[in-house]
């Protein structure tokens, strides 16, 4: 990084220590030689580290597990998008005004439209946090019929009537036929990697499923999925295009996606 004035940015969660959004970003920032710092943020006090925000003149965050929904009440103005949406992913400090953004359904769609054309395909969301949100909103946005299935009823259904869907309780899921699967749950991630959400019976040959789990690279679901015949999308591809898409929105740069998507395949490769 170059000798200046750094800007700094995070990722903040809980928990972060799994997160390879410090690696991706620092080395975009690195390619285009950006004076800045990406670091991971764990915590319990969302309200405390706002305000830190704010207090340090930090520029941009990145909002994962559990308060994508949560943060938006310490914001002081939303994207259109992500006001729709109900969800947050991206905080831009704007000269102290903080502003929140959500890239999850689109870096998800991104995703998607490079294997299959969604519109008018029947899917399957599974999850319901805020990620399923956003990942669902654009779903629906981009004419695919969806359905939203979760181990909580009663999220599940607040999810899909936000989104004018129907529900299917996670233990009724291989009653449906469908086009797509879209995994938004952490099950599966690192380190509990022989854990799925979803049957393998659930699968059959020609079905598109995505997981947005990264870490690791082909969870057991994908797998699973992948043994029956269908064409599988692993996280990596959303969390590259997301990160690309909050990049942009701190930068006013493009982001450069071959450098972030070497980086991160590297860093799950040497974890392994």
């Amino acid at each position: 990084m170059k000798q200046g004035h750094a800007k700094i940015y995070g990722v903040l969660g809980n928990p972060v220590g799994h997160s390879l959004s410090p690696a991706m970003h620092n080395a975009a920032f690195e390619a285009l030689d950006i004076p800045s710092f990406y670091g991971a943020f764990k915590t319990t006090d969302l309200k405390g580290c706002i305000r830190g925000m704010r207090a340090l003149g930090i520029s941009g965050m990145s909002i994962t597990i559990p308060f994508k929904t949560d943060v938006m009440a310490y914001l002081d103005a939303l994207d259109p998008l992500a006001e729709q949406i109900g969800a947050v992913n991206t905080i831009v400090n704007e000269n102290g005004l903080l502003r929140g953004y959500n890239t999850d359904g689109a870096g998800a769609m991104k995703a998607l439209e490079a294997v299959v054309d969604p519109v008018g395909k029947r899917c399957v969301l599974v999850g319901a946090g805020g990620a399923a949100r956003g990942i669902g909103f654009m779903a629906v946005k981009n004419g695919m019929k969806l359905t939203v299935s979760n181990r909580s009823e009663n999220r599940g259904r607040t999810l899909a009537d936000f989104l004018e869907c129907p529900f299917v309780p996670l233990s009724e899921i291989k009653s449906l036929d469908t086009d797509v699967l879209i995994q938004t749950t952490p099950v599966g991630m690192f380190p509990r990697e022989n854990a799925s959400p979803v049957s393998a019976d659930m699968f059959r040959e020609g079905m598109v499923v995505m997981d947005a789990v990264y870490n690791p690279m082909e969870t057991k679901m994908l797998k699973d999925a992948r043994s029956r015949g269908c064409e599988t999308i692993g996280g990596l591809e959303m969390f590259i295009h997301q990160g690309a898409l909050q990049f942009q929105l701190w930068t006013g740069l493009e982001a450069p996606l071959k450098v972030m998507r070497a980086v991160v395949t590297n860093a799950l490769s040497k974890s392994r």
